[in-house]
């Protein structure tokens, strides 16, 4: 069963349509690049690696630029769904893909500050990705795709999809 919370997520992201029993496997399905990312990031943050946060981006805007071959997401589709008979991850959604490229220019400008001994730049970034990612795995949010909603100039539904939102 899938709850309001999980079901704005859904539409936060792209999907528009997302309802009953098969939203709710969709919203699990899309945490599973969350749950690879976010340990990485913690590494990143505990070596401060420069590579991690480099490797990160890169993978991050390979799916951006090429979403049919999303690292991710056919990964998810060969371990998960395959084995388990569940639905495969399509390609993301415009908002889906602009939240990704924005965390991957983050941890592109964390790369880069920490290759240049920017070290506050390199924290003050790495503070927001920290931020970023606990409002998406704790409060199922992303920033990323609001954001793209509020550019679009959609702000009624952007507003709609917030956790906290009575809609």
């Amino acid at each position: 069963m899938t709850s309001s919370v999980e079901h704005r997520f859904m539409q936060q992201q792209g999907f528009l349509d997302a309802d009953g029993p098969a939203c709710a496997a969709h919203f699990r399905a899309l945490r599973f690049q969350p749950s690879i990312v976010g340990p990485l990031i913690l590494l990143g943050i505990i070596l401060q690696s420069r590579f991690v946060f480099a490797a990160l981006s890169a993978l991050l805007w390979f799916g951006v630029a090429l979403p049919r071959w999303n690292v991710f997401e056919a990964l998810y589709n060969a371990l998960v769904a395959e084995p388990m008979k569940r639905q495969k991850l399509t390609p993301a959604p415009a908002p889906r893909r602009f939240a990704q490229g924005m965390a991957a220019t983050f941890m592109l400008v964390v790369a880069v500050a920490l290759s240049m001994g920017w070290y506050w730049t390199g924290v003050v970034f790495e503070a927001f990705i920290v931020i970023a990612f606990l409002a998406l795995l704790f409060g199922k949010f992303c920033l990323g795709s609001y954001i793209y909603h509020l550019i679009r100039g959609r702000s009624e539904l952007a507003n709609a999809t917030l956790p906290w939102s009575k809609s």
